[in-house]
């Protein structure tokens, strides 16, 4: 996929006649800045540009957008594969409310999305979401913000073979179904990785993930590693917790290991035919800790639950 664009553009120069207009507008790096950016700009680092669309709509696929500065950048729907960038060099950010998305994701079948450094921040109100995705191959997300959205944080609905991977990142104050929400929308099979991810303080489920509406022979499968998930919470606290993995159409597994969960509504919860695994992890102040396929890799340390519900079975396997 990436070595086809060097040679494509070096077809387009060789014919003669051929226009270059679009090839010469689109940059493979492009840089934001709040200070001294301008939309009217090619997005180069000499002139950047101001919002995080327009730059993405003047880089090649495959390219990379760079944070310049501290700053608010506007929402962003993605099509195509890239990367946006922030390492270090203070807030940027993106607000949303009204229902929109801060970053929707549209990318093509075998897109990559890579997302650094960025906060998408709600403003409280109209059922918004951090960051939705319809499409792409690939999406990693790391050392991102994304709380106080009236619905889910984040919101995947891939509708073929998708992989996920968070890394080092606060989920914390939203609504919605949970903080993260996964849901397979077609026959493909989804995998989902969460490394050094803080669950905090959503109103339903830290993470749920939701084998339905799938019209194939799709499946997800989700691990969370070194995690915290703590104070999700819901009205019906026998529904709304730490973690949840459900199955209508599509198998489901869910694995969480040397993680905390800590003072949820609930713990685990795992429904129809989907599987929750966890093991090294400290289970402590929910208010229920297990409800149905839960298994443990008996290496857990569970204590002080005030109701434990159904012990979790052994995992053999």
């Amino acid at each position: 996929m990436t070595r086809a664009i060097p040679l494509l553009l070096g077809a387009i120069l060789l014919a003669p006649g051929l226009h270059i207009d679009c090839a010469q507008a689109q940059l493979a790096r492009t840089v934001v800045s709040a200070a001294s950016g301008n939309d009217a700009n090619d997005c180069s680092r000499a002139t950047p540009c101001r919002t995080f669309q327009v730059a993405h709509d003047k880089t090649l696929s495959d390219g990379e957008v760079t944070v310049l500065d501290p700053g608010g950048y506007g929402g962003l729907t993605i099509t195509k594969s890239i990367s946006i960038v922030n390492d270090g060099v203070g807030e940027a950010s993106i607000l949303v409310s009204g229902g929109a998305f801060g970053i929707l994701i549209n990318a093509p079948a075998g897109g990559y999305v890579n997302l650094r450094g960025i906060t998408v921040q709600g403003i409280g109100f109209g059922g918004g979401v951090g960051i939705g995705f319809n499409s792409g191959f690939a999406l990693t997300i790391e050392n991102c913000v994304i709380r106080n959205h009236t619905g889910n944080g984040m919101a995947f609905f891939p509708f073929g073979d998708s992989h996920f991977t968070v890394i080092n990142t606060l989920i914390a104050d939203n609504g919605g179904r949970a903080g993260v929400y996964i849901q397979t929308g077609g026959s493909g099979n989804v995998t989902a990785h969460f490394d050094r991810v803080q669950f905090y303080n959503n109103s339903h489920h830290g993470l749920e993930v939701n084998g339905g509406s799938s019209s194939g022979a799709a499946t997800i499968s989700a691990t969370v590693t070194d995690s915290v998930a703590a104070n999700n919470l819901a009205s019906d606290n026998t529904f709304g917790g730490a973690f949840a993995s459900h199955t209508v159409t599509a198998p489901t597994t869910l694995s969480v290991i040397r993680s905390v969960i800590n003072n949820n509504g609930l713990g685990f919860s795992a429904s129809g035919a989907s599987t929750l695994r966890v093991g090294q992890s400290v289970v402590t102040r929910n208010t229920r800790t297990f409800i149905g396929n839960v298994q443990s890799f008996g290496d857990n340390y569970i204590r002080g639950n005030d109701d434990p519900g159904t012990p979790p079975l052994i995992a053999t396997k």
